[in-house]
């Protein structure tokens, strides 16, 4: 097995090396998914390939962020440099991009981002045929999974073996965009997962104490090597471009020598000593074993990497005082934990005391003084994350960018991007500055009307007309009990085992919607769901129901010709093996529409390209976009018509963890007054903030500029019966009446 490496510097690419690393991954000069780091220049990025292939090292480059509209262009010419550079391959999560390295830069190797979510064998089998000779699979995957999805599917798999874990699924975590605009998809996460929560609403007193509920521990799989070689896996992957050359060092020598000797107990055991001295978070087996983890989040430990020294008992003009649990020293590069905010501070220790005399260094169990940074009070903790020691010891200055500035200055063909350009082409009607003002509605368009009765509202209920087409989507039948303000152009139903047992007692109900129902996939299908959500489908079909919403781009395998099977899994009489389906006699041979949710991820025209290439009849756009990003998509020649979801309490974050220390619907505050909720929907657990994000007093605007159908969507929530009434009539009126709520990023810019 590939034993492949971060590098977020150059003195941590030249330790990988020199620790035995077989390939190393960096950030693409853009569009990384670390992008607070330190961005590689192109002379860099030219010298690190050179000194890796000297030594037989293979260099992967991230760029594995989503790409908004006007960063189109710069990825192009980012693109044309790393094929120029002659990089071992690419890392990918937009689809965007995935289009634009696939049609102008054949000579690029794809790899799939753990980012673009595959969490099953469909899901890789997808991105197989979408041309990616390898995949990332998701973090959240056993031992079990991983060699079913082997077996099933030709293309090269890489696990990540060791380091940093998230709470949620990658791809699917919109916390800190949703806080703050900063997102994690675009390598910009502030970690609000890492922070201490309080159980209680905020400003009605103080709550329980609830702890650290989301701050994963690091994983740490080095006694699974074996397994994990017989499960399939190609290539071994250390988390921590973040982390310093110390770090990766050690880390990649002891999975270096654990793979070299993979028999051999004392060699073990050198290993995980190495481990230790990296300095890392408590570790854990992640989801490798099959079952609830039980050791992945300690609630009551921050989750700071680094070795615990203790709690700030006493602060006194920006000195601290505590009791030592490990030694320290001067030079030690140290790490405070400020409890009542849960903000994190790095900083080298420069003057330590015992009483009045100064120190060099102390033993653990001392009780000293020590500087400690702005802000730092009683009861923060601090953590000791590198030795000054080894951090003098600095780079071997292998690597010399200088040698390679005039080579990167000719790198791309000037007249190949020039036609690259001409093919894309320009953004036509795109909205100047001026033009961003807020556009108000024309007399009527947004006026609450008392008409009649209209086809699948409720009698008597008071209608508002919208200025553009909107949908329904429910994740409980129950939902259809709210009073409507008027009849959805199109109701999207959540399938779940839930719904499709409420579904067979609905048919009354259903008759006014029969024509226009969606069913919708959720993001999330773990692999031994897939034979439940294979027979729903082809149940559903048989019935009739020919239009679809995936939430992932690997469902529409769902619908293929005999909706393909694993092999297995598949009958006599091509059914579903177990319960047997029968089909109505005489099913409607209706054209197969499938629609594509939020959950794709598409902040470009490139992605809608590509989804329309993979057969998709309409999508939405990123629910996080900002207003002009979205003016700039919608400015663009359209493949697809576009949604929008405009009026929602979406998944902040979706994970596989149910921990027995959860509490289910009842508000968690964090320090900074963060309000959210946890749910578990389709077998995942599931945050959402106290209140929806409403756009609907921009629906005017949003029409204007070309969306072609918005979503409401009540899925998670619980509301009153005159609530989505009550909301609809700020339609198109920003800033007027009703209860303030979240925009999201709309008004706001996406980072």
């Amino acid at each position: 097995m590939e034993l492949l490496a971060p590098a977020g510097t150059i003195e941590a690419f030249e330790a990988a090396v020199e620790s035995g690393a077989d390939a190393i991954y960096i950030g693409a000069p853009a569009f990384n998914a670390r992008a607070l780091a330190r961005h590689f220049s192109l002379a860099e990025v030219a010298a690190m390939i050179d000194y890796a292939h000297r030594n037989r090292v293979k260099v992967y480059l991230a760029m594995n962020s989503l790409m908004k509209e006007d960063e189109i262009f710069k990825a192009v010419e980012e693109l044309a440099a790393l094929e120029a550079l002659k990089a071992d391959a690419l890392i990918i999560q937009d689809l965007g991009i995935s289009y634009l390295a696939r049609k102008f830069f054949p000579g690029l190797r794809l790899h799939a981002s753990t980012l673009m979510g595959a969490h099953n064998s469909l899901n890789v089998r997808q991105f197989s045929e979408m041309g990616f000779q390898r995949v990332v699979l998701a973090r959240e995957m056993t031992l079990s999974e991983i060699g079913q999805i082997h077996k099933q599917c030709p293309v090269e798999l890489e696990v990540f073996v060791h380091g940093a874990l998230c709470f949620a699924y990658s791809g699917l975590c919109l916390f800190s965009s949703y806080l703050g605009g900063k997102s994690g998809l675009r390598g910009r996460c502030v970690q609000p997962c890492r922070r201490r929560y309080t159980w209680g609403s905020k400003g009605r007193g103080p709550g329980a104490p609830a702890g650290y509920l989301f701050s994963m521990n690091d994983l740490a799989g080095l006694e699974l090597i074996p397994q994990l070689r017989q499960a399939g896996v190609s290539s071994l992957k250390i988390e921590g471009r973040m982390r310093s050359p110390q770090y990766v060092g050690s880390v990649v020598k002891a999975y270096r020598l654990a793979l070299d000797n993979p028999s051999t107990p004392a060699v073990l055991a050198e290993a995980k000593e190495l481990l230790e001295q990296a300095m890392g978070r408590k570790a854990s087996l992640g989801y490798f074993k099959k079952g609830q983890p039980a050791d992945i989040i300690a609630p009551q430990h921050s989750g700071n990497i680094g070795l615990f020294l203790g709690k700030v008992e006493k602060v006194t003009a920006n000195r601290g005082q505590m009791t030592l649990k490990e030694p320290l020293r001067i030079g030690d590069r140290l790490r405070i934990h400020q409890e009542g905010s849960g903000e994190r501070q790095g900083f080298t220790l420069k003057g330590l005391w015992q009483g009045k005399v100064a120190l060099e260094q102390a033993k653990a169990g001392s009780k000293v003084q020590l500087d400690l940074p702005p802000g730092a009070q009683w009861g923060d903790s601090l953590y000791k994350v590198d030795l000054g020691e080894r951090r003098q010891q600095g780079a071997k200055k292998g690597i010399q960018p200088g040698l390679f500035s005039k080579k990167v200055a000719n790198l791309v063909d000037p007249r190949k991007l020039a036609q690259i350009v001409h093919f894309l082409g320009q953004p036509v009607n795109r909205p100047t500055a001026a033009r961003m003002k807020e556009e108000r509605p024309t007399r009527g368009q947004a006026q609450v009307q008392a008409h009649g009765q209209a086809q699948g509202g409720r009698r008597g209920a008071p209608q508002v007309e919208l200025p553009l087409e909107w949908w329904l989507k429910i994740d409980d039948f129950d939902l259809l009990k709210v009073q409507m303000p008027a009849a959805p152009s199109r109701l999207v139903i959540t399938l779940s085992r839930q719904t499709f047992a409420q579904f067979s007692r609905q048919q009354k109900r259903l008759t006014l919607y029969r024509r226009r129902l969606v069913w919708a996939l959720p993001p999330v299908i773990l692999e031994d769901d897939l034979s439940f959500y294979r027979e729903a489908v082809v149940h559903l079909r048989g019935l009739g129901y020919n239009t679809w919403q995936i939430g992932h781009i690997g469902q529409r395998l769902l619908f293929e010709a005999g909706t393909k099977m694993a092999p297995g899994e598949v009958g006599e009489d091509n059914q579903p093996a177990g319960r047997k389906i029968r089909l109505p006699r005489q099913a409607p041979a209706e054209r197969l529409l499938l629609f594509g949710d939020y959950t794709l991820n598409v902040l470009n025209s490139m992605s809608v390209q590509a989804l329309a290439g993979q057969g998709l009849s309409n999508v939405q756009l990123a629910i996080e976009t900002d207003r002009q990003n979205l003016f700039d998509v919608l400015g663009h020649k359209k493949p697809l018509p576009m949604g929008m979801t405009i009026y929602a309490q979406p998944p902040l974050f979706t994970a596989r963890l149910a921990s027995s220390f959860f509490k289910y619907d009842q508000p968690l505050v964090s320090p900074k007054g963060e309000v959210i909720v946890l749910k578990q929907c389709w077998g995942q657990t599931v945050a959402v903030a106290e209140l929806p994000f409403s756009l609907l007093p921009y629906s005017t605007e949003l029409a204007a500029r070309g969306v072609a159908y918005a979503v409401v969507d009540l899925s998670h929530m619980r509301p009153r019966p005159d609530e989505l009434v009550a909301a609809f009539r700020q339609s198109g009126q920003p800033g007027r009446g009703g209860r303030r709520l979240s925009t999201f990023n709309y008004t706001g810019t996406l980072l």
